[in-house]
C-alpha cells in the first residue's frame, strides 16, 4: 500500500503546479514537475513489479502491449506536443495559449482519458493484484485534478475557457466533439499543404 500513497502525493505535488504558474514562481514549476514525475514513475513501476498475481489469458495481456504504446504516444502527444511545452511546462509563468485542435478538441482533457487507458494497460500486462487497488485510486486522484484545474485555474490562464468549455466536454467525448476533433485535423493538413506550396 505504502507506493499506492507515494503515487497519491505525486499526484498531490502536481496539484501545485497551476499555482505555482500562475503566481510565476522561478523554477518552480520545473521543481513541482520533476518531483511529481519521479514519485509517480516510482510508484507506478513498483506496483507493477509486485509478485502477487491474478490469472489473464494471454491475449490480454498482447493487448496490454498494444494498448500501452498507443497511450504513450497519444499522452505526449497530447500534453507535450499539440501545446507549447517550454511555456507550459519550463518557463516562468503559465503557457497562456489556450489549445482547442486536435485531441483537445475532442475532449477538454484528452491526458485524464489516455492516463487512464495507460494503467489499464499496464494492469493487463502485469497481473498485478496490488494495480488493481492502485488504477482506480490513481485515476481518480487525476480527474480530481482536472476538476481542480477547471474550477480554481485554467479560467483565469486562458482567455475564452468559459466559451471553449461549452463547446467541448471535459472528459467523455461527444459526437459533436468527435466530428470536431476530424475536422481539426483535416483543417491542420490544408494548412501544411499550403505552406509547403507557398514555399515554393
Amino acid at each position: 500500500m505504502k507506493y499506492i500513497i507515494i503515487g497519491i502525493c505525486s499526484f498531490l505535488i502536481a496539484y501545485l503546479f497551476d499555482f505555482v504558474s500562475l503566481k510565476k514562481i522561478p523554477l518552480a514549476k520545473l521543481a513541482i514537475g520533476g518531483a511529481a514525475g519521479i514519485l509517480g514513475g516510482y510508484s507506478t513501476t513498483m506496483v507493477y513489479m509486485q509478485k502477487e498475481k491474478f490469472f489473464l489469458p494471454l491475449y490480454l495481456s498482447h493487448l496490454g502491449w498494444f494498448l500501452l504504446v498507443v497511450c504513450i504516444f497519444l499522452l505526449f502527444y497530447s500534453l507535450f506536443w499539440e501545446i507549447p511545452f517550454r511555456k507550459t511546462y519550463a518557463l516562468k509563468g503559465v503557457g497562456d495559449k489556450l489549445i482547442k485542435t486536435g485531441t483537445y478538441a475532442l475532449v477538454r482533457h484528452p491526458g485524464v482519458i489516455w492516463y487512464a487507458l495507460l494503467l489499464v494497460a499496464l494492469l493487463l500486462i502485469s497481473r498485478s493484484k496490488l494495480f488493481l487497488i492502485a488504477a482506480p485510486i490513481w485515476i481518480f486522484m487525476d480527474i480530481l485534478y482536472a476538476f481542480i484545474q477547471e474550477k480554481f485555474y485554467f479560467p483565469k490562464m486562458f482567455p475564452g475557457y468559459e466559451e471553449y468549455e461549452k463547446e467541448t466536454p471535459m472528459l467523455i467525448p461527444t459526437r459533436k466533439s468527435l466530428a470536431s476533433f476530424l475536422a481539426s485535423f483535416g483543417k491542420r493538413r490544408l494548412k501544411n499543404e499550403e505552406e509547403r506550396l507557398g514555399r515554393r
